[in-house]
C-alpha cells in the first residue's frame, strides 16, 4: 500500500538499500520515505543492524591424533556505513564465516593436544576473530565476539581421560594411605622400644633395690645375733623370700602348678640358685 502511494517505511535497526532503475540509488535510515516508483525508485532490499550469532561445529584431529568436535560462536553485525558492501557483495552471509571459521580452526587446533586444546581455547578463538575480523570487514561486516564454547573429543578418548585421571587419583590415595600406616608402624615401634627401656630400667632399679634391702638386713641381723655368719643369715633371708614368693603364686586364681624339689637338700640347692640369681642382678645394676 505504501509503495502505491510511493512511501517506504523503515523500522529501527534496519536500514533499506535504494536502487534507481536497478542501480544502487542510496541506504535509506529508519523512518518514512518517499520513493516515487514512476521515476524507477525503488527498495531493493533491507538489511538488519541487530548483532546477530552464529553456531559453527567443527570437526578436526589434535596432535596427538585425537578427533573432536569444535564449537565456536560467532558474533557479527552489519556496518551502516557499509551497509552497501554488506547488502551486494555476499550472497550467504553464514557460509562465508563457517568457512573462514572452519579454516582458522583445522589450522591451529592440530598444532596442539588435546590437553593443550582446552587450556588455550581462548588463544584459538582469537585467532579466529583476528581472521575473520580482517576478512568480514571489507564486505561490511563486523565481527563483535568469538567464543570457543566446547571441545568435544570422542566418547571412548573422554572415558579413557576419565579412568586415567581415577587410576592416578587411586594411585594418590594408595600411596597418602602407606605413608599413614608406615608413620603409625614408627610410632608403635618407637613407643614399643620406649616401653621396653623404661621397663628394663625399672626391673633394674628393682632388684638394685633389692640387693640393697638383703644387705642392709644381713648386717643388721649379724651385728644383734652374736654368732651367725652372714652366709647363714643370706640364706635364711632368700629361703624366706622364696617361700613368700611360692605363697603369692598360689594365691593367684588363674595361676598354674608349680613343681619343685622337695626335701632337707634341696633347700640348700635352692637357696645357692637364689643367691646367684641375685649377685647377678646386683652386678647387672651396678653395671646400669
Amino acid at each position: 500500500m505504501g509503495q502505491a502511494f510511493c512511501c517506504v517505511q523503515v523500522g529501527q535497526s534496519t536500514v533499506a538499500i535504494k536502487e534507481s532503475f536497478g542501480k544502487f540509488d542510496d541506504v535509506l535510515q529508519p523512518g518514512c520515505h518517499c520513493l516515487p516508483w514512476i521515476f524507477g525508485k525503488r527498495v531493493a532490499g533491507r538489511l538488519s543492524l541487530r548483532m546477530k550469532q552464529l553456531d559453527v561445529k567443527c570437526e578436526t584431529k589434535t596432535k596427538d591424533n585425537v578427533f573432536v568436535n569444535v564449537v565456536a560462536s560467532i558474533q557479527y553485525r552489519a556496518l551502516p556505513d557499509k551497509a552497501s558492501d554488506a547488502f551486494y557483495k555476499l550472497s550467504n552471509t553464514k557460509s562465508q564465516i563457517q568457512a573462514y571459521v572452519f579454516d582458522v580452526i583445522r589450522a591451529s587446533v592440530p598444532k596442539l593436544i588435546l590437553d593443550d586444546t582446552f587450556e588455550q581455547k581462548n588463544e584459538i578463538a582469537k585467532a579466529v576473530e583476528e581472521e575473520l575480523e580482517k576478512a568480514m570487514s571489507a564486505y561490511g561486516f563486523e565481527i563483535v565476539q568469538t567464543l570457543i564454547v566446547d571441545i568435544e573429543p570422542d566418547e571412548h578418548v573422554k572415558r579413557a581421560m576419565n579412568e586415567i585421571n581415577a587410576a592416578a587419583r587411586l594411585r594418590l590415595a594408595a600411596h597418602e594411605k602407606a605413608e599413614a600406616e608406615k608413620i603409625v608402624q614408627i610410632k608403635k615401634a618407637e613407643g614399643e622400644a620406649e616401653a621396653k627401656y623404661l621397663s628394663g630400667v625399672g626391673i633394674a632399679r628393682q632388684r638394685q633395690a633389692i640387693v640393697d634391702g638383703l644387705r642392709d638386713s644381713v648386717l643388721g641381723f649379724s651385728v644383734n645375733v652374736p654368732g651367725t655368719t652372714p652366709k647363714d643369715v643370706l640364706d635364711m633371708v632368700l629361703i624366706t623370700q622364696y617361700f613368700d614368693t611360692m605363697k603369692e603364686i598360689g594365691a593367684q586364681s588363674k595361676s598354674s602348678s608349680v613343681f619343685i624339689p622337695h626335701g632337707p637338700g634341696a633347700v640348700r640347692d635352692i637357696a645357692q640358685q637364689v643367691r646367684d640369681g641375685l649377685l647377678q642382678a646386683s652386678t647387672h645394676g651396678n653395671a646400669i
